[in-house]
């Protein structure tokens, strides 16, 4: 099976993703490579982040390869934290931090709608394509379940009345931000695999 490099270190993210390709290729993360180090992620926006993630990777092994960059965008903050999501309160990146620094902001505003989005770059033969998958939703007054990373504690899709937090892992790749750009990947990828 041919391997496809993602360009992550996130466990979480490596397993949502490994398991919507299986058996198409064999999905390996960075850990699993002979690269060891920080990608840099400066650009202003998820798409520049995710290719820059991408070049940098492919640039260095030569391998078909993805990256992904993902942003929680609030209404109400004009678009925050956005790309700055994951060091929303700073460095080193502290999940709970973050949350907290959200919830403190939305304190006392009642327009909560926001949305998860998710920018894939991939490079495949040369080639550079880009996915992206959004799902809509509103952040909560305050943490609810235990699964999840980032911010799933505080998001519900609409449509639900839990959070990301609070649902299987199979309930929230039905319909979340990355499962929703990954599926968009995967039938990339299916239609070169078929060629």
């Amino acid at each position: 099976m041919n391997r496809l490099i993602f360009a992550t270190n996130n466990s979480h993210k490596l397993q949502e993703v490994s398991s919507m390709l299986s058996g198409l290729f064999d999905i390996t993360g960075l850990s699993q490579t002979d690269f060891s180090g920080d990608i840099p992620e400066t650009a202003e926006t998820l798409q520049g982040n995710a290719l820059m993630k991408a070049k940098y990777i492919y640039n260095i092994l030569g391998e078909n390869c993805f990256a992904d960059d993902t942003g929680l965008e609030v209404e109400a903050l004009g678009g925050e934290p956005g790309v700055y999501s994951a060091r929303y309160a700073g460095t080193p990146v502290n999940s709970q931090k973050n949350i907290d620094k959200l919830l403190k902001k939305l304190k006392n505003i009642d327009n909560r709608t926001a949305s998860f989005r998710t920018v894939i770059a991939l490079i495949f033969e040369g080639q550079t394509h880009f996915f992206d998958g959004t799902v809509k939703g509103t952040i909560t007054t305050e943490q609810h379940g235990d699964k999840g990373f980032g911010y799933d504690s505080v998001f519900v899709p609409e449509g639900y009345d839990r959070t990301f937090a609070q649902m299987t892992d199979d309930e929230k790749n039905s319909i979340s931000h990355r499962s929703r750009a990954v599926a968009k990947l995967v039938d990339f990828l299916k239609s070169k695999t078929q060629q």
